[in-house]
Formats: structure tokens, C-alpha cells, sequence
């Protein structure tokens, strides 16, 4: 029987929440979870470890790596084939603040799979 998915913290949502090719009508969509959204930011970005970003979002460090990877796939995908990038769901909570190394500050909510941006501000 497989662990129950363990909630992801994430500080904050993205300013932009998708991406499409410039002069090519878009050919598909993929969507990224806000919980791999974070992971890239965490690592490409603000260049954590796998290690730092794991207790930032308050998970294993192994988890960190498949979403990483899953992350990368779906951006490279993106890029490669022209498609939308749409930013959306996942299994994740904001953080409130209190996370080593957050720069968030405040509305934290209860975990819970969130199906999108609207549902998560009406939730």
C-alpha cells in the first residue's frame, strides 16, 4: 500500500502563471504544479541544494529529486515543441513564514490538492 502523499510548502505563488511561444499558435499545453514550480525555483533560481529545498518545502530529499525531474521534463517539453506552459494545482499549502530560510510572510493555509488558482482563493 503506498504513503499518502505527504503536503508540499511552498512560499508564495507565482506572479505569472503561463507561458506561451511568441509567433507560433501553440501546439498543446503542459502543466506545471505549483509544488514543481517551486522545486525549480528553489534550485535554478535561488540555487539550494536538493537537500536545502527538502526542508524549505518540508519533504524528503528524494521526493524533491523525482518532482525536480518531473519539472524539468515538462519545461524542456514546453520549449522543445512550442507548447503553453500553465502553471496550476498540485499538492501543496503556503507557507506562513516560519519555514528556514522563507522570505514569505504570513497567509498560510491547511494542505489540500488544489485543482487551481481559483479554487485555492475561494477555498
Amino acid at each position: 500500500m503506498a504513503r499518502p502523499t505527504r503536503c508540499r510548502r511552498i512560499c508564495r505563488e507565482p506572479e505569472y502563471n503561463s507561458f506561451t511561444p511568441e509567433g507560433i499558435s501553440s501546439d498543446g499545453t503542459v502543466i506545471l504544479s505549483l509544488d514543481e514550480y517551486e522545486v525549480i525555483r528553489l534550485i535554478d533560481l535561488e540555487k539550494n541544494t536538493h537537500e536545502q529545498c527538502a526542508q524549505r518545502m518540508g519533504i524528503s530529499r528524494t521526493t524533491v529529486t523525482e518532482i525536480y525531474q518531473a519539472a524539468r521534463y515538462k519545461v524542456a517539453d514546453g520549449i522543445v515543441h512550442g507548447k503553453s506552459l500553465r502553471i496550476a494545482g498540485g499538492h501543496y499549502r503556503l507557507c506562513d513564514g516560519t519555514a528556514p530560510g522563507c522570505d514569505h510572510h504570513g497567509q498560510g493555509r491547511s494542505c489540500r490538492a488544489y485543482a487551481g488558482r481559483e479554487e485555492q482563493r475561494n477555498g
